[in-house]
């Protein structure tokens, strides 16, 4: 199948429309889900939104290694497996005619079915707040994912054993997540890792390793500052307050004066302006880590962050002479 109907441009709707009635000729694919944006009320789809799907199949990998079923769907025009950003798990991007973009996650359904089961045993051992890799069952780290994804929003397209009418609703059953405030000893390690990589992204730029240099400083070490970032928003605008992840509208959650900083905090491929975007971006951690501590009642380190601060300086200013 290629194209829509009589030659009309493919859409969102046909699009979903198609995937729903090859999903039902599957018999191996046992449930599926629409997710995303097509499926919540806050932030719901615009222009740009995709189309994410949650299948439930007896055998992912025949799905994720194939693509050969896409066609089923539409034109596709590019398509490749990557890991879901939650879940743990993976998940194949297709490309369709138009631009149309569709992510379909797959996960076995007996990790689904056994959901259930474990979520009564983290009850009936009456623990308080495990994490997803504390509890039985690597089932529950995707119960943890979908219970985030489900009180956005989510739709049933399909529940042909009726898996998700079991898990579902015990979804809201599950101990709180460990999202949310950092212990102590996780806050002074990220702080920590910052620094170090501050200082070692400043000799890779005195060496002249200029893309190692900037891929540090506007990547690894801007994900620390994504992490600090979520962190000071809890603290101080509360937990219940929306990070979402992976940066998803950061506009709307994080610190204003932050935003503002973020503007230069990013450096062209020039060691000039590494070496300025990195000091942009130390200040920044800095001041957010200094009021992050304070509302969380931890140690500021601010003797990590003097000593890297001077050996930054020293290399900069080693590389600025040369």
């Amino acid at each position: 199948m290629s194209g829509s109907t009589r030659g009309d441009p493919l859409t969102y709707e046909e699009l979903e429309r198609r995937a729903a009635a090859w999903i039902g000729r599957q018999p191996d694919i046992r449930a599926a889900v629409v997710l995303g944006s097509r499926a919540r009320s806050d932030r719901p789809a615009d222009a740009y939104s995709d189309l994410d799907l949650l299948l439930l199949a007896d055998d992912p990998a025949r799905y994720l290694n194939d693509p050969g079923w896409v066609v089923e769907l539409g034109r596709p025009r590019i398509t490749f497996v990557e890991e879901t950003a939650v879940g743990g798990g993976r998940e194949r991007r297709v490309l369709f005619d138009g631009g149309l973009d569709v992510d379909v996650s797959i996960f076995p359904a007996a990790l689904f079915a056994d959901i259930p089961a474990a979520l009564e045993q983290v009850a009936g051992n009456g623990a308080e707040s495990p994490s997803p890799t504390e509890t039985p069952g690597h089932g529950l780290a995707l119960a943890y994912a979908l219970r985030d994804i489900a009180r956005r929003g989510l739709r049933t397209l399909a529940d042909k054993d009726g898996l998700l009418a079991r898990a579902l609703p015990l979804l809201d059953r599950l101990p709180s997540a460990p999202a949310g405030r950092p212990p102590a000893h996780e806050f002074a390690e990220a702080v920590s890792d910052f620094w170090y990589h501050a200082v070692w992204t400043a000799k890779k730029l005195r060496r002249g390793e200029l893309w190692v240099a900037k891929s540090c400083c506007d990547g690894y070490m801007k994900g620390l500052l994504l992490r600090l970032l979520a962190w000071h928003a809890g603290a101080t605008r509360g937990w219940q307050t929306d990070t979402w992840h992976g940066g998803r509208f950061l506009e709307r959650w994080a610190d204003p004066g932050a935003l503002a900083a973020l503007r230069a905090a990013f450096a062209h491929y020039d060691a000039a302006d590494v070496a300025r975007a990195l000091r942009t971006t130390m200040a920044l951690f800095r001041r957010l880590t200094g009021e992050t501590a304070a509302a969380l009642a931890y140690p500021n380190p601010t003797s990590a962050a003097d000593y890297a601060t001077a050996l930054v300086e020293q290399r900069l200013g080693a590389a600025t002479e040369d």
